[in-house]
């Protein structure tokens, strides 16, 4: 007997979200509240790590409401062209729905409708397992090691004149990952370049890799003013990451390097952001003119962002962490309370206020023993 999954029917709704957003199984599993990642990949397993399409019932077939009226109608002793009538159906509709759920006297709607519903569980064909010729000819190209772009356009480079030669490269991939259809089999994954065995989102993201960020205004294009830090109110963020995939978001104003840490319930730039814009709009106006950050696309919506704070973003280049210099010094300032490996999720909002205020009301020698607490101060008071 298999071994039955427990992530339940809307967890795997919010599981395909994320996946098909580019979020890794570990970051997944988390938000999920699983304890490990062997739940999330069975079930991204199933399929070959493609989304299933989500069923809907056609206007044609009959609805629970109208087998009901069915039901009813039946107990009630009506004639099948008065329920017809009354659903404003066939006849033949009525009288073929009875004889295939047990006739008059058996016909129960829940029990009909259950029935009718994982009938209708019949996949389709693909191409591939209809068009035998065509199977054969891309197993052998995959054989020699073709992606199934290049298998896509040669067959119509060398077939152009006969579209039943054609297939795509994404047709391809479903016949591989989704060994139900029956078309390829399994262990020509082996000769993809991959090598995977699950299919990832084609605009996924690994910890090597960034994503790009539309609208990113370069780190070069800052002005001058944020560079000499003589005018308040320029910042620098980073997430700090934890164990599980948590993290917390770290910004700190350049001038007085005053930090501020922000509590995630997950990396998702809609979640980030959100938590973003609330710490920042209980800073002052002035202190409110950029926000410079690395290529995370944890930061994908930073125009959002800058529109509900009227803070412009600005990115720097990728794998370059200097050019937020003070960010990362902080960071590391950081991991005195919370070390590299800890679970962060446990630490609540009220807790990093604590942290930040040790952190704001200690002397750097940067600031000439100073503390950031009153650098920020005195830069605001002076500022016109």
């Amino acid at each position: 007997m298999g071994r039955r999954s427990r992530v339940s029917g809307a967890q795997r709704v919010e599981l395909w979200r994320r996946y098909r957003a580019g979020e890794t199984v570990l970051d997944i599993a988390n938000a999920l509240g699983q304890r490990s990642t062997s739940n999330v990949y069975r079930v991204l397993e199933a399929t070959g790590g493609i989304a299933p399409a989500q069923r809907h019932r056609s206007p044609r077939v009959l609805s629970f409401a109208e087998r009901e009226e069915i039901s009813r109608g039946v107990a009630a002793g009506e004639t099948l062209r008065a329920i017809a009538s009354r659903l404003g159906r066939a006849i033949s509709t009525v009288s073929q729905e009875l004889a295939r759920h047990g006739g008059r006297w058996a016909y129960r709607a829940a029990e009909a409708d259950w029935t009718a519903w994982e009938s209708a569980r019949r996949p389709k064909p693909c191409l591939l397992a209809r068009n035998q010729p065509l199977q054969r000819l891309v197993a052998v190209k995959l054989k020699q090691d073709w992606s199934p772009q290049q298998i896509a356009g040669w067959l119509k480079e060398q077939y152009p004149g006969n579209p039943e030669r054609w297939v795509s490269h994404e047709t391809i991939y479903r016949s591989l990952f989704i060994q139900a259809r029956g078309a390829l089999k399994k262990e020509l994954i082996g000769h993809l370049r991959s090598k995977r065995q699950i299919r990832r989102p084609h605009h996924a993201v690994d910890g090597r890799t960034r994503e790009r960020i539309l609208g990113a205004v370069s780190i070069r294009e800052r002005p001058a003013e944020v560079e000499d830090r003589a005018v308040p109110g320029h910042w620098e963020g980073d997430l700090v990451e934890g164990s599980r995939g948590t993290f917390i978001a770290t910004l700190v104003e350049r001038t007085s390097r005053f930090v501020i840490l922000v509590k995630l319930p997950e990396k998702r730039t809609d979640v980030v952001v959100k938590a973003l814009i609330t710490a920042v709009r209980k800073l002052p106006t002035v202190l409110r003119k950029s926000l410079t950050w690395d290529r995370g696309s944890e930061l994908t919506e930073h125009a959002k962002f800058t529109v509900a704070t009227d803070v412009k973003v600005y990115f720097c280049d990728p794998y370059s962490p200097w050019q937020r210099g003070s960010n990362e010094n902080t960071n590391g300032l950081l991991r005195q309370y919370y070390p590299k490996g800890m679970d962060l999720s446990a630490v609540s909002q009220a807790q990093l206020d604590v942290v930040a205020r040790k952190l704001n009301t200690r002397p750097r020698e940067t600031l000439d023993w100073k503390t950031p607490a009153y650098i920020l101060e005195a830069s605001v008071s002076t500022t016109p």
